[in-house]
């Protein structure tokens, strides 16, 4: 069976969707089949890799979700895209106990073809990113190394204990990751220490490092992988990408 990661954060801006779309293609890179799965009614992890937002999400839907699945230009990389429409996104973002299970059957329905789905999630705790938690294997939590850091993270971590209790454990901690990382600034040193003294080891040793190649790749539609394969960014996702496999 394969691993389903969601990748969660309440806050925006902490680079939870340039980790999903970049690790993503780092694990397709690596020779593992990989569905990234776009539930940010913001659609940025679909933008990202150059494909367009559906008219109607598939998740809502009793329909399969196979035909709805799109190849991108990289080998061994699926996107289900994500959708703007209001309804579906209201849908999505009320969700009940049936259609969190409806989610997590669609995903059952497919985990078989793949060797990872990612789920990139709205920046919030609500309904929607509970669904898709409830559907996961896997959590993982990109920190931005700021000064609110910790900021909100308790709840996250009580929401994501929850649905542990909920699944009989299905759902798992996958790691930490501290993003925009740089090891000039005090603040980041610290930010550093505090988490890895609070959460221990499963906080990744990778780190992301602030690159503007980063932020530059979505804009033409490509990983950090195709826009600027020598870049700190893809060094930074490879290794994560590393460590995501050996902790298999």
């Amino acid at each position: 069976m394969g691993r389903i990661l969601c990748v969660v954060n309440q806050k925006g801006g902490v680079g939870k969707t340039t980790t999903a779309v970049n690790l993503a293609s780092a694990l397709a890179l690596a020779n593992q089949s990989c569905l990234l799965l776009d539930m940010d009614p913001q659609c940025n992890a679909t933008g990202s890799l150059g494909c367009e937002p559906t008219s109607g999400h598939a998740l809502v839907s009793d329909a399969s979700i196979e035909d709805s699945i799109v190849e991108t230009e990289q080998t061994g990389l699926s996107l289900l895209p994500g959708s703007r429409t209001f309804q579906d996104v209201d849908l999505l973002a009320t969700a009940d106990d049936q259609q969190a299970d409806r989610v997590r059957k669609h995903l059952d329905s497919i985990i078989d073809k793949y060797d990872f789905v990612l789920i990139d999630c709205p920046p919030s705790v609500g309904e929607l990113t509970q669904s898709a938690l409830v559907a996961s294997t896997e959590v993982l939590i990109p920190i931005q190394c700021e000064y609110f850091a910790m900021e909100g993270l308790t709840q996250l971590i009580q929401t994501i204990k929850r649905v542990i209790v909920a699944t009989k454990g299905r759902l798992t901690f996958g790691g930490i990751l501290l993003t925009m990382y740089d090891p000039a600034l005090e603040l980041t040193r610290e930010v550093d220490q505090e988490v890895r003294e609070f959460f221990g080891d499963i906080v990744f040793e990778s780190v992301v490092p602030r690159d503007v190649s980063l932020s530059e790749a979505p804009s033409h539609g490509k990983s950090v992988f195709q826009y600027a394969p020598r870049s700190r960014g893809a060094y930074a996702y490879t290794q994560l990408c590393m460590e995501v496999l050996q902790r298999d």
